[in-house]
């Protein structure tokens, strides 16, 4: 089985899943709106310009989830989805992973959003597995901190090989859709990269070494 790899955010979806789950927080005003708004713009935007502190970040996206029940957290998830990811839904993105999927290939998710934001989401889009960025829980609660390697530029590379150590798998043939710069070090990793509606960064490199650029938005 051929690995096909795809980024999550602004790749298969047509938006920011770490992003918009900020957004709902302010929304449902369980956090303080104009300071975590705030917060949560300036870290995206060091994230689009490829310069973002995880950890920074980490320890302001998790803390959140320390404050609620496991029940709570997932009634507040399955809202989520209906109100910020169904419309970030994109077909011709499901009918890519269809066409990956009829051709007998792994559908992998790759995505530096914790696993808590997107695992639902890898679901929903029914791939064979996600690696994402892990929270620490203790005792059913989230803890605040993650664990292992933030699933993040070169962290992805790092997270996939661990990956590939435990699966029976390998990347012979592998492709991998990425909007970002922050993965081109996995794109540089596989035999098959595609530039799906990249950054600026990711554009001008992804044409200068002749990988494919393509678009999953719906045209007007």
């Amino acid at each position: 089985m051929t690995l096909a790899i795809f980024d999550l955010d602004n790749t298969l979806l047509a938006g920011d899943s770490d992003h918009s789950w900020g957004e709902f927080l302010v929304q449902k005003k369980l956090v303080d709106g104009e300071e975590y708004r705030k917060a949560n713009d300036r870290f995206y935007q060091d994230y689009k310009a490829g310069t973002l502190d995880i950890y920074a970040f980490l320890d302001f996206s998790l803390a959140v989830l320390t404050r609620h029940t496991p029940a709570e957290l997932a009634t507040l998830h399955a809202e989520f989805m209906q109100t910020y990811i169904e419309p970030m839904l994109q077909p011709k993105a499901q009918a890519l992973l269809q066409e990956h999927r009829a051709r007998g290939d792994y559908l992998l998710i790759i995505t530096a959003t914790n696993s808590f934001v997107t695992r639902p989401i890898a679901t929903r889009l029914g791939v064979d597995d996600i690696l994402a960025t892990d929270p620490e829980i203790i005792n059913n609660h989230y803890t605040g901190k993650s664990i292992g390697t933030p699933c993040f530029q070169g962290g992805k590379v790092i997270r996939l090989h661990e990956w590939l150590k435990t699966h029976k798998h390998n990347l012979d043939g592998a492709y991998f859709y990425s909007d970002s710069i922050n993965d081109l070090s996995l794109l540089e990793l596989v035999t098959n990269p595609i530039a799906v509606d990249p950054d600026e960064k990711l554009e001008a490199i992804a044409r200068a070494k002749g990988w494919p650029v393509m678009s999953l938005r719906e045209t007007e």
